[in-house]
């Protein structure tokens, strides 16, 4: 029997978040969701639930295989979690696919003012 891990470290030690504490602000903030519903820091991950991470712009999905308290190297972590994110949501990415937000002319200088508002309206959850 494996025991209890919180969703904050599993997070960590899988790498999707580079510090524990990270890991907990988006669980805070609300950006960490299993079944549909925001979970604590706190919250005990089991095998086999779906992990739904809010990145912006794209929503990543893991599946849990096994449970883990300490950080690993990157080529184990698919022994731990399998990546699930459906492939129109990794073409967000994809500047080309026309998922980038927003786009400015090379050599335009620094946004104005009103320019970063009305990035920010674009990019605001």
């Amino acid at each position: 029997m494996d025991e209890p891990i919180r969703i904050d470290k599993w997070l960590w030690s899988v790498r999707v978040y580079a510090t524990r504490s990270l890991a907990t602000e988006e669980c805070k903030k609300g950006r960490v969701t299993i079944g549909g519903v925001a979970c604590k820091p706190s919250r005990v991950v089991k095998t086999g639930e779906i992990i739904l991470v809010r990145k912006n712009p794209v929503t990543y999905s893991y599946r849990v295989i096994e449970l883990l308290g300490k950080r690993v190297g990157a080529k184990l972590v698919p022994n731990y979690m399998e990546d699930i994110t459906p492939q129109e949501e990794l073409l967000k990415l994809d500047i080309n696919y026309g998922g980038a937000l927003f786009a400015r002319d090379r050599g335009a200088g620094r946004p104005t003012k009103k320019d970063r508002r009305d990035i920010d309206k674009v990019t605001e959850w």
